[in-house]
């Protein structure tokens, strides 16, 4: 473990001295910092996730003091915060292109952050009701830290890679060994996909200061925030990473990176981002209506995504309407780019016939996924906090965890969400089998 705890939650490493290319200066400026968001006085001194410990428990409390079930002021203004992902694609759409307006719901321009930890404190702090976050995170925040929070949607699937530097000469898993690898979070499904991956090529999981000897078969993995991946790779000081697009199509463009493996290549349309509500939002009847039509335009939004990609990457990007600070060609390679003769050596497609894009929009909450996701936290090395997952149902987190009953009206209303082939094709398509294969 580093000597500092902090690093295992995104603090920067001072191991890491990361000199920045000013090839990558414009996916480094704008947005909110993590030292920002400490400002808020929910988190004021504390900082961290476990600060949420302390906001949790005064909700707690005044639930209890005052008797009532519902206690969290209610805002109809929808307010999102996101990570400048093209996992945040359906909550910027939503908004940018009026769906939630045609709902009849007011929301504020999207706010981006740059980090998990201070977009999880925000969240937190409820200086926002609508965001997405890695599907290990609300796991993490409702059952460790007894944070009232729910996942009321899939943001996405698919959507992210493992990149390598080409000068690492990395051309299979087991190549890893003796390497440094960086996941934007512990609690992630990057983390968990490449660990999986690692595991099966004979290699062990350590976290360990960057300086310290490594076994030949051991990898060393940090947390870095997803901006700070392709410099630090094309700075030599990690070989590779494993993260959300556009970092990997960044990567590969600007950083002499390539795709070793596409996490939707081993786990079949696989969650990642969710759609997280405070619980007071997603639960209380007075608010059904406004939760509702949230839904019914984020629905709208990954159907006008799956249709439109080329516009909708032009519209993200920099060069259109700046919600991501890429080029369009980076976002356009992310959303579009995906083709098992381009990924030949190293084959980082291997399934062709499960027929999955680089990245899919559908928002069906599997409860297979979920049960999937706790099972395999149980077996992922992280630099965090993992006793609480000790006795842990996958099935009581499917059912707690998740509220089914907006996003399947919604989908019920828009049946061209079948279409898409993470979701099953013959039988009910509310319900399916995870497929892993490494």
């Amino acid at each position: 473990m580093p000597q500092d705890p902090d690093i295992a939650d995104g603090k920067a490493d001072p191991s890491l001295a990361i000199d920045y290319d000013p090839l990558f200066s414009s996916v480094l400026g704008t947005g909110v910092s993590r030292r920002d968001m400490l400002k808020f006085a929910a988190f004021a001194g504390l900082g961290g996730l476990g600060a949420m410990m302390s906001s949790s428990a005064a909700l707690a409390q005044q639930k209890e003091a005052d008797g009532t079930k519902y206690i969290k002021p209610f805002d109809p203004v929808v307010k999102i915060g996101y990570i400048p992902i093209t996992d945040a694609a359906t909550l910027l759409v939503a908004h940018e292109m009026g769906f939630f307006k045609d709902e009849g719901l007011e929301s504020e321009p999207p706010t981006l952050i740059r980090g998990w930890s201070p977009l999880v404190e925000a969240f937190s702090a409820q200086r926002f009701n609508l965001t997405h976050l890695l599907i290990p995170v609300p796991i993490y925040m409702r059952y460790n830290n007894n944070f009232p929070v729910k996942i009321t949607a899939w943001n996405h699937t698919n959507g992210s890679a493992i990149v390598v530097s080409k000068k690492s000469e990395i051309k299979e898993p087991k190549d890893l060994g003796g390497k440094q690898f960086a996941v934007p979070y512990w609690y992630s499904i990057h983390n968990i996909i490449s660990q999986r991956i690692m595991r099966d090529a004979g290699l062990t999981p350590v976290i360990r200061p960057q300086n310290a000897a490594l076994a030949p078969n051991e990898v060393n993995l940090l947390v870095l925030n997803p901006p700070d991946m392709p410099p630090a790779l094309a700075a030599g000081q990690i070989d590779g990473y494993c993260v959300a697009e556009p970092f990997n199509a960044l990567g590969e463009l600007r950083a002499g990176g390539e795709v070793l493996r596409f996490t939707g290549d081993v786990w079949r349309g696989h969650p990642c981002c969710v759609v997280c509500m405070h619980e007071d939002d997603a639960m209380d009847p007075d608010r059904a209506a406004w939760a509702q039509g949230v839904h019914n335009a984020i629905v709208k939004a990954q159907l006008h995504i799956s249709a439109n990609r080329k516009a909708t990457a032009e519209m993200l990007s920099r060069d259109g309407k700046k919600y991501l600070p890429f080029p369009s060609e980076v976002v356009e390679r992310a959303m579009m780019f995906y083709s098992p003769a381009d990924y030949a050596q190293p084959p980082a497609i291997q399934h062709p016939e499960w027929q999955q894009s680089r990245i899919n929009f559908q928002g069906w909450p599997f409860p297979s996924a979920t049960e999937a996701v706790v099972s395999e936290m149980n077996t992922t090395l992280v630099g965090g906090e993992t006793a609480f997952l000790e006795g842990l149902s996958p099935d009581f987190v499917a059912e707690d965890l998740v509220q089914y009953d907006y996003i399947k009206k919604a989908l019920n209303a828009n049946p061209g969400w079948k279409a898409d082939l993470s979701v099953p094709q013959t039988g009910d398509p509310f319900v399916r089998k995870e497929v892993i294969e490494l």
